[in-house]
């Protein structure tokens, strides 16, 4: 790695303390001219020689111009040009032959392009959608000169307006020209057939047998038209199958994050959020989420939000930080402030200032080093830094000093008279408001106590509390009237012995209720078994009132229960509406 440059001071000056206690400046270039985002950088030993390499999918100065460019250190060592504007960056390994180095996968517009030992390797192209049918027809009655180029346009906008399949870029295109150039684009393209492609928009890899570091993995690939597209790694091909479990997070146009698992062709979980989706990263088992309101979000793998943390500014990149000697996973933040967070968490771990505001991060081996920091910034400059080897992440490490909130005033009211008199009264009367709380709380404790014991003497409980029979009672009431379903679940809890002679009955209000049995014996209890006893209540009121049904359980030749329940009868719906 090369040493700093003279302008490293001024970017390690423009750091807090903290940020340069953990990092070392190893480069700073403000006019590299790289313009790249975090999805178009990748790491990776592309030669099998141990010395790992920055890819890079450089948009170019103002969009214009993009390139493939591949670093070693702080010089560009290979520079090629690109098709169109990439997407995404990924390196993955192909195969299990030796010797294994691993491959570059470059997505481009409609095309992922593969690369082997940086030389181009294999192409693919995603498959066309089907056209829009009146689109198709349009075009077929232009081929046969049945309408004319002015007609055709003012269609075509008819179509893009309503439709739900978008126009092909032919037909886009054509709508864009003035009249006098119309006429000859449609003589031009009328023999040609229709064809509309969509252009992929994320990429990432997946394992595809094991879950090891070095094994072999499939490219992910979504694209413009709401599809997620596995590819093989061999035959490229798209996969319907997989050996191996898994999920996969996607964050779309429309605010939500749609969570899939394996066989599944929809997603089983959507986290809808309050704003547009800036970055997703996912740290062990938390999707950490930025989103335009300034903020990041961690939620589960079934959409549970677990915490938001706010950030001064705007969020304009994220990525993972992960330090594998000491187990860490953290995600990096980049602000418009031209800071650089990371956090564990909602833990705040370190803060990193830049001269300029971060667009693209990347963590990893670089080199020979395997914890390097690789920043590109808004105006096109690179900056590389070195995590120390003695630097440990705390939680609370990024903030120099108090926090903020510390320092602002709290708009404590004034002391009013009452307040004034109460106080007074308290300080007077201290011991003997002390003593009147103590009583109170000593009665509160005695009637709770007594209220205890007289519902087990007299079995109100629904769990029996004699060694003899252990026994508890659960009721569900089902329908809405004017007959109901009376479910009780009875259980006996001894560890071995079954309970034999046990009766029900129900004491309720005969002007109100009606049940075919109010009175029946309980087969015998297998220990550990809950059975369910069944009869109906025939509601006979039809003034729309409700009463309580209580429910004894009993043993033969005694008359104190074991222990009873209180039904609270809902009222009678259909007796209502009625």
């Amino acid at each position: 790695m090369a040493a700093a440059s003279s302008s490293d001071s001024v970017c390690g000056r423009a750091e807090s303390n903290e940020a340069s206690s953990k990092w070392l400046d190893a480069h700073y270039d403000p006019m590299a001219n790289i313009h790249t985002f975090s999805t178009c950088l990748a790491l990776a030993d592309l030669h099998g020689d141990g010395e790992y390499k920055l890819v890079v999918g450089d948009l170019g100065p103002g969009g214009q111009h993009p390139r493939l460019k591949v670093l070693k250190g702080p010089t560009v060592m290979t520079e090629s040009p690109l098709p169109a504007l990439p997407a995404a960056a990924a390196t993955f390994l192909m195969e299990q032959h030796e010797p294994r180095t691993p491959a570059l996968a470059l997505a481009s517009g409609p095309c992922v392009y593969v690369y082997k030992n940086l030389r181009p390797y294999f192409k693919f192209s995603l498959p066309p959608l089907p056209p829009n049918p009146l689109e198709q027809d349009l075009w077929n009655q232009a081929k046969e000169d049945r309408i004319d180029p002015l007609t055709l346009k003012e269609m075509l906008e008819g179509i893009r307006e309503k439709a739900e399949v978008p126009l092909s870029v032919q037909s886009l295109r054509f709508l864009q020209l003035e009249l006098s150039e119309m006429e000859a684009f449609v003589s031009q393209h009328k023999s040609k057939s229709i064809k509309r492609q969509t252009v992929i928009t994320t990429m990432t890899t997946l394992k595809k047998n094991l879950a090891d570091e070095d094994a072999v993995s499939c490219l992910v690939v979504g694209t413009e038209s709401k599809e997620l597209l596995v590819l093989d790694p061999e035959a490229f091909t798209i996969l319907a199958k997989f050996d191996v479990e898994f999920r996969l997070a996607a964050a779309c146009r429309n605010g939500n994050i749609y969570i899939l698992r394996r066989d599944s062709k929809r997603p089983k979980y959507c986290i809808e959020l309050s704003a547009q989706p800036v970055g997703l990263v996912r740290v062990h088992k938390v999707l950490v989420v930025g989103s335009t309101q300034d903020s990041l979000h961690g939620f589960t793998h079934k959409g549970k939000k677990l915490w938001t943390v706010q950030m001064p500014a705007a969020i304009l990149t994220m990525n993972l930080l992960e330090q594998r000697s000491r187990g860490l996973q953290a995600v990096m933040a980049g602000l418009a402030n031209g800071e650089v967070r990371i956090y564990h968490d909602k833990a705040l771990l370190n803060v990193i200032r830049t001269p300029d505001a971060v667009t693209s991060l990347c963590f990893g081996r670089y080199g020979r080093e395997d914890n390097t920091l690789i920043m590109t910034t808004r105006g096109g400059g690179l900056i590389i830094k070195i995590l120390k080897r003695t630097a440990v992440f705390v939680e609370g490490g990024g903030e120099a000093g108090p926090p903020p909130a510390q320092a602002m005033k709290l708009n404590v009211p004034r002391k009013t008279r009452l307040y004034v008199d109460q106080t007074l009264r308290e300080r007077e009367a201290g011991t003997a408001m002390h003593r009147t709380f103590q009583t109170d709380l000593y009665l509160l404790r005695l009637r709770a106590a007594r209220a205890y014991v007289q519902a087990l003497e007299s079995s109100l409980n629904p769990v029996s509390v004699t060694a003899r029979e252990p026994l508890k009672l659960h009721a569900v009431v089902q329908g809405l009237g004017p007959t109901f379903k009376l479910t009780l679940h009875l259980q006996n809890t001894s560890a071995a012995r079954p309970i034999l002679g046990l009766l029900i009955c129900f004491l309720y209000n005969e002007v109100l209720y009606a049940l075919p049995r109010a009175f029946f014996k309980v087969p015998l209890l297998v220990p550990g078994l809950s059975y369910p006893l069944e009869t109906f209540v025939e509601s006979l009121s039809d003034k729309g009132i409700s009463d309580i049904i209580k429910v004894l359980v009993l043993r033969e030749g005694q008359s104190a229960p074991l222990l009873s329940a209180h039904i609270n009868m809902p009222v009678s719906e259909g007796l209502a509406a009625a």
